[in-house]
């Protein structure tokens, strides 16, 4: 996670657009992780992405 707090939302907003992006896969623990932000101080972040091709 970045130094800043006031960074975070973005930097999952940005972690989960790429994983979107590319179709990557997502372990129990790193979604477990992402669920953490998504409920808490990310919760209004919208995340955009277009899938690659």
């Amino acid at each position: 996670m970045p130094p800043s707090p006031d960074a975070e939302c973005r930097y999952v907003g940005e972690w989960v657009s790429t994983k979107l992006r590319w179709r990557l896969t997502v372990d129990d623990r790193e979604l477990q992780a992402l669920k953490v932000y998504a409920d808490g101080p990310g919760e209004d972040t919208i995340v955009c992405y277009e899938p690659a091709v």
